[in-house]
Parts: C-alpha cells; structure tokens; sequence
C-alpha cells in the first residue's frame, strides 16, 4: 500500500495548515520552512503555483500520491454533477476518514492503519482497503476483538473533543457509527478551493 513517508513536519509549515493532523512543529514555526526562517521573503506566486498549491493541500490533507489522487479527479470528471464537489465527496466518504471523523482515530493515518490492520466491518464485513468508497447508510464498526476495542478507546479519549459531522452518526458505546447521506460542499468545509484543482488538471 502506497504512502507518504516524508517529512510532514515541513509539508505542513510550507502550506501554514496542520495537514496530518496536529501538529508542534508548526506551533512553535508558524512560518515555512527554509534557511531563512520567519524573515525569509516569499515572492508573488503564479496563478499555476496558487493552484497547485491547493492540489498539494488537498492530496496531502487525504494522505494520497499523485497517481492515485489523479485517479481520483479522473472519475469525478466522469461523474454528473460539480467535478470539484464530487471529488470532495468521493475523498470524504473513503473508508480511512470516515474512521477519522467518527473519532475511532486521531489522524487519518492512524485510522488507515486500523483498516489495514483489519481492525474495522463495513455491514459486518471486514475491510481492509482504506480507499474503500462508503455510501448512504452503510454502518462502520470496530471489530469485537479485545485487541482492536482496546485500541480504539484510548483514540476515543484522544478525540472526545472532536465533533462528529452531521452526516455520521456514532454510537461509541457500541464502537460503531453509520453514513446518513453524501455530504454537501458545506458540510465538507473544504481546506482549498477545489475549483482551483479542477482548472489545473484541465489544463
């Protein structure tokens, strides 16, 4: 399984968002990375560099390579609707972040490893493909091995304070939650403007 193994200290301080989660190292540099530190001057960006910016965000933010966010737009191009909202939709509703924001994990990498590790049940059946697509009113949950709820509770005492969206419901007690519906744009709150990465793969 393909992944990010670089420094994500430094991807976070270049872009000024915590992209994997939270993150010291940009409390304590809230300023991109580089020999010349705070004071370090920044020239104006190209209207490609802007975009692309965003793409690399939004790539990051989802924990993907290049091929496969590629991939990704390239379906969405094909689907009705906004290509920029679906994109948004399909990144949403993988199986890795609706672990994430159902709280069973305090990092999207953390919730890739649990469905790697075959520590989760899409309708009572165990998945092991973060990338794996969720729809209306499919029911997650963590397997009902010591070892796996063992390990979600201690993330559930680490997220207690991290809302659960509108479009997932939770039940923690039972190590489970459900997908209501596709969220909307809004209910996303994207960190980019996702027009931006529709223009620039369109290029």
């Amino acid at each position: 399984m393909a992944r990010y193994t670089g420094p994500k200290s430094k991807i976070s301080r270049r872009y000024g968002i915590a992209l994997f989660g939270p993150s010291k190292a940009l409390e304590r540099k809230n300023y991109p990375p580089g020999m010349h530190g705070p004071k370090g001057s920044r020239r104006k960006q190209s209207d490609y560099a802007t975009a692309l910016a965003e793409k690399q965000k939004l790539r990051h933010q989802y924990g993907l390579l290049e091929r496969q966010f590629r991939r990704y737009f390239e379906t969405a191009l094909r689907k009705r609707g906004v290509t920029g909202e679906t994109l948004l939709q399909m990144l949403e509703t993988r199986l890795d972040n609706i672990v994430y924001r159902l709280g069973f994990a305090n990092s999207r990498n953390a919730a890739r490893q649990l469905v790697s590790h075959g520590h989760v049940t899409v309708n009572n059946r165990k998945v092991n493909v973060a990338s794996y697509n969720l729809k209306a009113g499919d029911a997650v949950a963590i397997k009902d091995k010591p070892g796996s709820r063992r390990l979600v509770t201690r993330n559930l005492e680490l997220t207690q304070i991290q809302p659960v969206p509108d479009w997932l419901v939770v039940d923690k007690d039972q190590f489970q939650g459900k997908v209501m519906r596709i969220p909307s744009r809004e209910e996303i709150a994207p960190i980019v403007n996702e027009q931006l990465v529709v223009e620039l793969y369109s290029r």
